[in-house]
C-alpha cells in the first residue's frame, strides 16, 4: 500500500470521483466546498496504479473536558472508491492519520461513524446518545420575545466561525479551529440561511443559528448548529424559531447539552400522534453516532480532576491500533500496564501493583468511561472492560460526569 500526502494538482479529480461514487458529492457546484474542506487539516491518500482511491482527512481542534481544554484531532472524512473496497485501505490509512495526529500532540481523537464496529478495531469507543428533536415551531413555549435579528449568509463565514468558537463551553464540546470547517459547511448547506445578533465586544456575532432547507415553503427546517454564550441568548434563538411557525411546520435540531427540549413544547405527544407518518412528523430520535479514543493516556489523566476520594488501581489497557500501523510509525497506541491514581489530581505510573485491584479494558471502553459516556458497571456488561465489583462501583462514582456533547458535527 502506498500512503502519501494529498496533492491537489495531482489528486483533485480522483478524490472528486471518490466522493461522487459514495454520494458525498451530487453536483458540480459542490466541488468548490469539498476542495475548501480538504484544505482544513491533514489530508492523506492511498493509491492504486498511481491514482488516489482512498482519502482520509483529519482536522485539528480542542475538546472540553470538564473545565479543561485538551488538544483534539477529528477524523472528518474516510472515503474509499468503488474499486478499492475491502483492501484494507480505509482502516490502515485512518490508523496512520490518527498516529500522525497523536505524535503531533492530540490527546484525543474522534470521528463520526458510518456503522458501529468498524472503527472499534482502531480503538474507538462509542459516545452517548444524541437526541434529534423534530417539533412544530408554533408549539414552542418561550418566555421571551425575540428582537429583530441580523440576516446571516454564507459570506459571513468568518464571524460565524468566531461565534462558534466562543460559544458556551460544555463537557465534551469540540472546537475545530480551521476557518475552512465553517466556511465549507455553510457553502454546502442547501438553501442555507442564518439568523443572529451582534451583541459581542465591538459588535461581534454573539449568538446565531444556521439552517439548511429543502422545502423553503413549509420545511422541515434543519438547524445545523446553534451558538450562544448565555441562557438568555439560547432562549432568544428559540424565540426566533417560534417566529417561523406561521409558515414552517417542522424544525429539526440536535438537543443542546443540559436542555430537555420537550419542556419547551406544548402537548408534544398529541402533536407526535397527529403527525405520525406524514412529511411533518414530530418527535425525538436518539442515535449514538460519534466515537472517540484516548491517544495520550498520561496527558489525559493529568488533566482529569475528579470529585472523589483518591482511587488507585492497576490498569491493563489493550489497544488494537498497532496492528494497522507500519513498523516504522513511532506512535503505537497506548496499550500497556499502568498504576492509575484518580482524584482531585490524577495520573499514572508504568507497571503493575499486585496489591491493588486490576481493571482490564480496551482503550475504547476506557475512553467511554473517562468521558462519562457510560459508567464502568455498564461497560462491564456490553464492552471490553472487567474488574472487581468494588472497583467498578468506585469508578462509577469517580466518573459521575455530565453527558459529553461534542456540539459540532464531524
Amino acid at each position: 500500500m502506498t500512503f502519501r500526502i494529498y496533492d491537489p494538482e495531482r489528486d483533485k479529480e480522483a478524490v472528486h470521483r471518490i466522493w461522487y461514487e459514495i454520494g458525498w458529492l451530487e453536483k458540480k457546484e459542490e466541488e468548490k466546498a469539498m476542495d475548501l474542506f480538504v484544505t482544513g487539516g491533514r489530508a492523506m491518500v492511498a493509491e492504486i496504479d498511481g491514482a488516489a482511491e482512498c482519502l482520509v482527512l483529519s482536522t485539528p481542534g480542542t475538546i472540553r473536558y470538564m473545565d479543561r481544554t485538551l488538544p483534539f484531532a477529528g477524523v472528518t472524512g474516510v472515503t474509499t472508491s468503488r474499486i478499492a473496497r475491502k483492501q484494507g485501505f480505509a482502516s490502515r490509512l485512518t490508523a496512520h492519520v490518527i498516529a500522525l495526529d497523536a505524535a503531533e500532540g492530540a490527546l484525543v481523537s474522534g470521528l463520526g461513524m458510518f456503522e458501529q464496529g468498524f472503527y472499534n478495531q482502531l480503538g474507538m469507543g462509542t459516545g452517548g446518545y444524541e437526541h434529534r428533536v423534530s417539533f412544530d415551531p408554533a408549539r414552542l413555549r418561550v418566555p421571551i420575545k425575540a428582537r429583530v435579528p441580523r440576516r446571516i449568509t454564507a459570506d459571513d463565514w468568518e464571524m460565524v466561525h468566531a461565534s462558534r468558537l466562543a460559544r458556551i463551553p460544555v463537557h465534551g464540546a469540540l472546537n475545530f479551529t480551521p476557518l475552512q470547517c465553517t466556511h465549507s459547511e455553510m457553502m454546502w448547506a442547501r438553501n442555507g440561511f442564518g439568523l443572529g445578533y451582534c451583541d459581542g465586544p465591538d459588535g461581534a456575532l454573539s449568538h446565531h443559528l444556521w439552517c439548511h432547507v429543502r422545502d423553503v415553503g413549509h420545511g422541515p427546517y434543519n438547524v445545523l448548529w446553534m451558538s450562544y454564550r448565555t441562557r438568555e441568548q439560547f432562549l432568544e434563538l428559540m424565540a426566533l424559531l417560534k417566529n417561523l411557525g406561521d409558515q414552517v411546520r417542522v424544525v429539526r435540531m440536535c438537543e443542546p447539552a443540559g436542555i430537555q427540549l420537550q419542556d419547551m413544547i406544548e402537548q408534544p405527544f398529541q402533536r407526535e400522534q397527529i403527525s405520525a407518518k406524514t412529511s411533518f412528523e414530530t418527535g425525538v430520535r436518539a442515535k449514538a453516532y460519534w466515537q472517540m479514543r484516548i491517544c495520550d493516556l498520561e496527558g489525559c489523566l493529568s488533566q482529569t480532576h475528579l470529585c472523589c476520594a483518591p482511587l488507585r488501581f492497576t490498569l491493563r489497557l489493550s489497544d488494537p491500533i498497532g496492528c494497522f500501523l507500519d513498523a516504522d510509525v513511532p506512535w503505537r497506541g497506548v496499550g500497556g500496564e499502568y498504576v492509575v491514581t484518580l482524584g482531585a489530581e490524577s495520573g499514572l505510573e508504568v507497571g503493575a501493583d499486585p496489591s491493588l485491584p486490576t481493571l482490564d479494558a480496551s482503550v475504547g471502553a476506557f475512553t467511554r468511561m473517562w468521558l462519562g459516556a457510560r459508567p464502568a458497571s455498564g461497560l462491564a456488561v456490553t464492552d471490553d472492560l472487567t474488574g472487581p465489583e468494588g472497583l467498578l462501583r468506585a469508578l462509577d462514582r469517580a466518573f459521575c460526569l455530565p453527558d459529553p456533547k461534542p456540539d459540532w458535527d464531524f
